[in-house]
């Protein structure tokens, strides 16, 4: 019995030990995407921003990209739970557990929850050719003309693409929209400005320019709330206040960690994040994407875990309704 004491009691020293030193080895945040994409940024200005927090770390950021963020995700689920390797996602992490039938991975069971970082707000648009200004004939004529309204997304899985679905399940349309496809934002958002396709719905960091511009048409936000900190999308209403009860939608991003990773060492990582998410250049970067910086319970694990689960549900949802599966 003693031996098992002694066993234990130099177990809970070394455990404890650990933790106050972390972290003693650079730190890796994984991106589960090709660098250079908004992902890719967000998570390279939080890795200059936890750096004093936790104490003058080295922080680099490995890109794994492939299977819709999957292999990325899987990635940190599979690494050592110590702090060391954690991974920064968008809305991915909900949305695969809709999109894919089988993952290698459990999203509310393989990881410990960090907090999250920030919401992309996202905008209904329309092609200058569609014959309507305010949000109100805009539903108008896509009540009338149902499927002969083209509906443009930036591939399967896409913010655009999880957006046009969210967007028609609360119409309940009596015809679905015709969707197509691109490979990616760019040339979605070329034929809407050239009138080949009537209708995308995407963040504002693909969308604000195109607006300010004349390009495209603006109809409506997807947040809960005004964007009224917004120089542009302020006066513009909100998909709730049009009528569809409930629609919030944001391409948010967080900060996971493997499961088991030690709960002193996942309070320093919280900690550590909700001081990068006050510091004014961080603030500041994330402006500039177009992303708003969260300030509510969502910092915290408790709150993350309990946002990403309603959006789970949410998506998949919407997502079976559909039919649309990326296996």
């Amino acid at each position: 019995m003693k031996k098992i004491l002694a066993v234990a009691l130099s177990a809970a020293v070394s455990a404890g030990a650990f933790a106050q030193a972390f972290p003693s080895k650079p730190i890796t945040i994984v991106v589960p995407f090709a660098a250079g994409g908004p992902t890719d940024t967000v998570a390279r200005q939080l890795a200059e921003a936890l750096r004093e927090p936790l104490g003058g770390a080295t922080i680099v950021v490995e890109n794994a990209a492939g299977a819709g963020g999957t292999i990325g995700a899987n990635k940190v689920a599979r690494a050592a739970p110590d702090g060391h390797t954690i991974l920064v996602w968008h809305i991915g992490m909900a949305a695969t557990a809709g999109l894919y039938r089988k993952l290698p991975y459990k999203p509310l069971e393989d990881f410990e929850y960090l907090g999250m970082i920030n919401d992309v707000p996202m905008t209904l648009l329309g092609s200058p050719k569609v014959p309507a200004n305010t949000y109100r004939d805009f539903e108008s004529y896509i009540r009338a003309n149902g499927g002969k309204v083209n509906l443009a997304h930036a591939g399967l899985g896409s913010a655009s693409h999880l957006c046009g679905l969210m967007w028609q399940s609360a119409m309940k349309l009596d015809k679905s929209l015709t969707a197509i496809a691109y490979r990616g934002t760019a040339p979605a958002m070329n034929d809407l400005i050239g009138g080949q396709v009537d209708l995308m719905c995407d963040q504002t960091t693909n969308t604000t320019s195109q607006i300010e511009a004349g390009r495209v048409k603006a109809y409506a936000v997807t947040t809960a709330k005004r964007l009224d900190d917004h120089k542009l999308l302020k006066d513009y209403p909100t998909l709730q206040e049009m009528g569809l009860k409930d629609f919030n939608l944001t391409i948010w991003h967080a900060m996971y960690a493997p499961k088991g990773t030690p709960a002193d060492v996942t309070k320093k990582l919280n900690d550590a994040l909700k001081v990068a998410l006050k510091d004014p250049k961080f603030v500041k970067g994330q402006e500039m994407l177009g992303a708003v910086v969260v300030k509510d319970n969502r910092v915290t694990p408790e709150g993350h875990k309990a946002f990403v689960t309603q959006q789970i549900g949410a998506l998949k949802t919407v997502i079976d309704a559909a039919g649309q599966y990326a296996d």
